[in-house]
C-alpha cells in the first residue's frame, strides 16, 4: 500500500520489521513493492528524500541509503544529486492478487496465464493433514508453479484424496486452479470453501522455486474445499510472493444490521 501526494511524492505504508532478517534487505523490499503498487504507473513519481524516510521507518539514514542502492543499481530509481530519488519510468508493476467472497471470482483470482506442474504423486497422508482426512492412508498430491506474465508468483501443493485424485485431467491443471477441475471436469458439488493466510518466512527450496532471495517473507495460504456434507475434496497449500499478494474480503450487508 502507498499513498501519493499532490506533489507527486510516493509515500510508502507504515511497515513493521522482522528481528530476524537484515533491516535494509527489509526495507529494499518494502520500498520495491510500494512501487510496484504505484496507483499511477505511468506518471512521474519520486520517493521522500533519506532522511524523511528514515523518520518514516524509524531507521538510521545509513539504512536508508543502503536499500536504496540496490533499486538503482537495478533501474527500479533514477538518483540526482540535490534533485532528488525518482521512481524509473520503465519500473516494474504488477496486480497485486486479490480474494473475493464468490466462487466464480475465486476462479478468475487462482487462474493464470500458465500452471506448470512440478509432481503428481499418491503419498501417505502427512500428520499434520489427517484430521482433514478420516480414514485415508494415502493421498494423490499434485504440486504446480504458477506464472503470470512469464514470472513465477506462487508455488502450490493439491492434496486430494485418492479416489477423486486419479480422475484429474492433466491437462486441465495446466490452466485452471484445482477447485475448477473438481467442479467443472469432475463434477464434484463444491459446497464449501475455507482459506487462511499468514506470513513467515520462505524455505530455501521455496524461495529458490519463487525466484526470492533466501529468507524472504513469503505469505501462506491454505484453502480447504468441502461438499455439502464437509468432506475435504482439496486441501492447498500456497506459498505466495509477498509482493503479489493481497487478502481483500467482500460481503453484503443485512439491512436491519
Amino acid at each position: 500500500m502507498s499513498l501519493e501526494t499532490g506533489d507527486g511524492t510516493l509515500w510508502p505504508a507504515p511497515a513493521s520489521f522482522d528481528r530476524d532478517l537484515p533491516l535494509r534487505y527489509q526495507l529494499q523490499q518494502h520500498l520495491l513493492a510500494t512501487i510496484r503498487a504505484r496507483p499511477r504507473p505511468n506518471q512521474a513519481l519520486r520517493l521522500p528524500t533519506e532522511a524523511e524516510l528514515a523518520r518514516h521507518y524509524g531507521v538510521g539514514v545509513v539504512t536508508v541509503r543502503e536499500a536504496l542502492r540496490p533499486l538503482e543499481a537495478d533501474g527500479v530509481i533514477t538518483r540526482h544529486r540535490r534533485r532528488g530519488t525518482f521512481v524509473a519510468a520503465d519500473a516494474p508493476t504488477a496486480p497485486p492478487l486479490e480474494l473475493r467472497g464468490s466462487l466464480a471470482s475465486h476462479f478468475a483470482q487462482h487462474d493464470a496465464e500458465e500452471f506448470e506442474l512440478l509432481e503428481q504423486a499418491e503419498v501417505p497422508v502427512p500428520p499434520r493433514l489427517a484430521a482433514h482426512f478420516p480414514g485415508a492412508s494415502v493421498l494423490s498430491m499434485f504440486r504446480r508453479l504458477r506464472r503470470n506474465a512469464g514470472e513465477v508468483v506462487s508455488h502450490a501443493v493439491n492434496w486430494l484424496p485418492v479416489e477423486h485424485g486419479r480422475r484429474v485431467p492433466l491437462d486441465r491443471l495446466a490452466r485452471w486452479p484445482m477447485t475448477r477441475v473438481l467442479r467443472d471436469a469432475l463434477g464434484l458439488p463444491v459446497a464449501r470453501i475455507e482459506n487462511s493466510v499468514e506470513a513467515r518466512l520462505g524455505s530455501p527450496d521455496v524461495t529458490r522455486l519463487l525466484g526470492v532471495p533466501p529468507l524472504s517473507p513469503i505469505l501462506f495460504f491454505t484453502g480447504i474445499s468441502q461438499d455439502a456434507q464437509r468432506r475435504v475434496l482439496d486441501l492447498v497449500e500456497i506459498d505466495y510472493r509477498a509482493d503479489r499478494f493481497r487478502f481483500g474480503v467482500s460481503f453484503d450487508v443485512a439491512q436491519n444490521e
